[in-house]
């Protein structure tokens, strides 16, 4: 088998393995968020079919630079992930797996505020946004050159910094973790995890409410340390109101529907303002318009 159609297999199998692995998680989520709040996601059968979609097509998409790596560790010894448990002290594991996701986040937080610039947004990031609400199947919801954005952090950490094959595996557990329940529109953590002291650093679902509500805010994925030092956190969002739309009309017996119809609604809205702001709460003066 040649070298090209070996890395293009590993590349296949890796956007394979991508894609079930998003399945698997957002339909676990999706289902809770059914059991646990029932009618949250009434009426948004339409929008859910968009996301699993997207999510789809950003799996091949994240897929490719991961085989191409995965190809590459494992025949040429590209990178610096590792195997032996002792290659390097014990306490460089955790060590390891908080640096992967700090400058993952700072990646994160820097490239969805450029994102949020009018020009970048209406071509690529209004796909995200386009889920009124979000539901657990938005969490891959993206434009092609989103989904490029975020398939080459991981891939390019690991020609850097060393890390252990089981340290990554978790990295990527959490990055999926938190991509998917950042946007099932309900809070799974504990109170301690976002409403305390750990709370004001640590970024979950309540966190990332309020960047679909207000769109120009809560740029981050993993930590709020970027928000609250470039002056973009703006809090926690307000579930309790989103759930009051949804059992308003059930209560009155006259389904949810409308109420899906309200969120998209109220989540439109606020997508003109953003769009429609160049300096104003939607958009962001820090990062020119180019």
């Amino acid at each position: 088998m040649s070298t090209a159609i070996a890395i293009l297999l590993s590349a296949l199998a890796m956007s394979v393995i991508v894609g079930v692995r998003y399945l698997a998680a957002s339909g676990g989520f999706a289902l809770a968020t059914r059991i646990r709040h029932r009618g949250l996601y009434t009426g948004l059968d339409p929008q859910i079919r968009r996301e699993i979609a997207w999510s789809l097509a950003s799996a091949f998409i994240y897929g490719v630079p991961a085989g191409v790596v995965a190809w590459g560790w494992q025949n040429r010894g590209w990178t610096r992930i590792y195997t032996d448990v002792h290659a390097y002290p014990l306490w460089y594991l955790p060590v390891s797996v908080l640096a992967y996701l700090v400058l993952h986040d700072t990646w994160f937080y820097w490239t969805h505020r450029w994102m949020h610039r009018p020009r970048v947004f209406r071509l690529a990031h209004a796909v995200h946004h386009a889920s009124r609400p979000p539901t657990a199947w938005a969490a891959m919801a993206f434009h092609p050159i989103e989904a490029l954005t975020g398939a080459v952090a991981i891939p390019l950490l690991v020609f850097a910094i060393p890390i252990h094959v089981g340290a990554l595996g978790l990295v990527l557990t959490t990055m999926t973790i938190m991509g998917v329940t950042n946007h099932m529109g309900w809070e799974m953590f504990p109170r301690f995890m976002w409403g305390g002291k750990l709370g004001g650093w640590l970024i979950t679902a309540s966190h990332h409410q309020r960047h679909h509500e207000r769109y120009g805010c809560n740029y981050g994925l993993y930590f709020r340390f970027w928000d609250r030092l470039c002056g973009t956190d703006d809090g926690l969002g307000d579930f309790a109101r989103v759930h009051a739309k949804v059992a308003r009309p059930q209560a009155g017996g006259r389904g949810a529907p409308g109420a899906a119809a309200d969120r998209r609604r109220a989540g439109g809205v606020a997508g003109r303002r953003h769009l429609e702001a160049p300096l104003g709460q939607g958009a962001d003066p820090a990062l020119p318009d180019r």
